[in-house]
């Protein structure tokens, strides 16, 4: 089935929040109490997973949230500068919230992130329902700056907050029967009308193998932009995984199973001519109907007001944390 989408969310650049207006904004929430206020909570919190008296990360007041930054995933130190908060929460793929660009932006009030928990099953010594301030430690949040790229050919520059999924799936204790890590998304048709609309065979499903869900690189991201993450970005958890197009990015998790073998995904259901289940970031091999050796940089635009093009790096531009996990495999066969 071909989708087609609306073209590109018509925000003028005159619309767009200054960095500088946006940065101070933070600054002014922070001087108020917000935003250090889960770093704060973080020696309040219980040494275990399912503690009864571990006190929640996310605030309950203000959208502010905090993280430790890491030095090695900046702005600064990829040499970008991250896409605007406004085109980040306003130009999306969340097919749960509507296909159009603009339809999670516009749908997100339907979601209600809390209270939630997340099912974990399978293969691993610690199987149950955890709420989510159970799974995510405040301590453990990160500040992460990471490339976002498409399968669509359009790119973006996120300013994470998450945990590393390496140090949730530790806590959790799989077996050595877990190679695979599955996840999905909720299935409540009332909170997601896109749900409505066999678009895709619901609930959303993907998988990593362990060792891509092991890799450092891995997140479950909690906020973005110095903010809790907001409904039309996949709140209230969601995996990033930037060495993948974003499809591989499951929105709203309420299941993580462990397998011992590899686990559906839905694109790869859908069409598994145009969408593998690796879904690695390779300019050299195109998409069936488009070319992946380009990109469009969202929110930079040249003299006509048409996004900026740029060459699409390999592993999007990771490959040095990320090459050894696929070395001897043909990516042209495992895409």
């Amino acid at each position: 089935m071909i989708i087609r989408h609306r073209p590109l969310h018509p925000i003028r650049s005159s619309e767009i929040t200054p960095k500088s207006v946006f940065d101070n904004r933070r600054a002014i929430l922070r001087a108020m109490g917000f935003g250090g206020m889960a770093m704060a909570m973080a020696p309040l919190l219980g040494a275990g997973l399912g503690n009864p008296a571990q006190a929640a990360w996310r605030p309950e007041t203000g959208k502010a949230l905090s993280g430790t930054v890491n030095p090695k995933y900046t702005a600064k130190a990829l040499g970008v500068e991250p896409t605007a908060y406004d085109l980040v929460t306003t130009y999306n793929n969340f097919y749960e919230l509507g296909t159009g660009k603009g339809d999670p932006h516009e749908n997100a009030g339907f979601l209600k992130p809390t209270p939630w928990s997340i099912k974990v099953e399978g293969a691993v010594e610690k199987p149950g329902t955890y709420d989510i301030d159970d799974l995510i430690k405040a301590e453990d949040i990160e500040d992460r700056v990471y490339r976002f790229r498409c399968v669509e050919a359009w790119s973006m520059v996120i300013p994470w907050l998450g945990v590393p999924l390496s140090k949730v799936i530790s806590r959790l204790k799989p077996t050595s029967k877990a190679k695979y890590v599955y996840f999905e998304t909720l299935f409540d048709p009332n909170q997601m009308p896109g749900q409505n609309r066999q678009v895709l065979e619901w609930p959303y499903k993907e998988g990593l193998r362990m060792d891509e869900a092991m890799n450092p690189l891995s997140l479950l991201a909690v906020g973005l932009h110095g903010e809790v993450l907001p409904n039309q970005n996949g709140a209230p958890l969601r995996l990033v995984v930037p060495w993948k197009y974003g499809f591989k990015s499951i929105k709203s998790i309420v299941l993580i199973r462990f397998t011992e073998k590899q686990p559906p995904t839905s694109w790869n259901e859908a069409n598994g001519r145009e969408y593998g289940f690796y879904s690695n970031v390779n300019p050299n091999v195109s998409h069936p109907r488009w070319s992946q050796a380009a990109e469009k940089v969202i929110g930079q635009n040249n003299l006509f007001g048409l996004p900026i093009k740029q060459p699409t790096l390999m592993f999007n531009g990771y490959e040095e944390e990320v090459a050894d996990l696929y070395a001897g495999m043909n990516l042209r066969t495992f895409y």
